[in-house]
């Protein structure tokens, strides 16, 4: 009999857990991303050593296969990583780093900044150069206007500034 069903029952947790899904996309990182991107490892690591310490709990025996596996998942995004420095990018061009500033049709200001897909977090204008939006801001000029289709429909944004912090 296969080893697959001879512990289908036993309540223990799994030795491995299947992998996390890498992005098919170029893993762009700025210097802050890719310093997050170390921490978060070593704090799996470290997680991992106290879950291992648990021996044989099935509790201890999941929480390490999490660890595991969220430690295969950054050493592969770590492995993967494009270092990006913002401050090298062409000014005056909307780039990977760019913090940059919208005016919508209704004179609403925005401030977007295109990042890796690790920091992206839209509640805080952090979006990915592969996001609709990062696509259709990604090359253009003060001046220019970004046209956005979204799920809400169609936005035009006017770029009124672009700076690399």
């Amino acid at each position: 009999m296969s080893r697959a069903f001879t512990r289908e029952d036993d309540g223990s947790a799994p030795e491995a857990l299947p992998d996390l899904p890498q992005s098919p996309h170029p893993n762009y990182v700025t210097p802050e991303g890719l310093a997050a991107l170390q921490a978060r490892l070593s704090e799996a690591r470290a997680a991992l050593e106290t879950h291992r310490a648990g021996g044989d709990d099935p509790a201890a025996r999941m929480a390490s296969a999490v660890a595991g596996r969220d430690i295969r998942y950054l050493e592969e995004r770590l492995r993967r990583a494009i270092p990006v420095d913002p401050a090298a990018q062409p000014p005056g061009i909307v780039a990977f780093g760019a913090e940059v500033t919208v005016e919508d049709e209704d004179g609403g200001s925005r401030v977007f900044r295109i990042v890796g897909e690790d920091d992206a977090d839209p509640a805080r204008g952090w979006i990915t150069a592969f996001s609709p939006l990062g696509r259709a801001l990604v090359g253009l000029r003060v001046g220019d206007v970004a046209v956005w289709e979204r799920p809400a429909g169609r936005a035009e944004l006017e770029i009124t500034a672009i700076r690399f912090p």
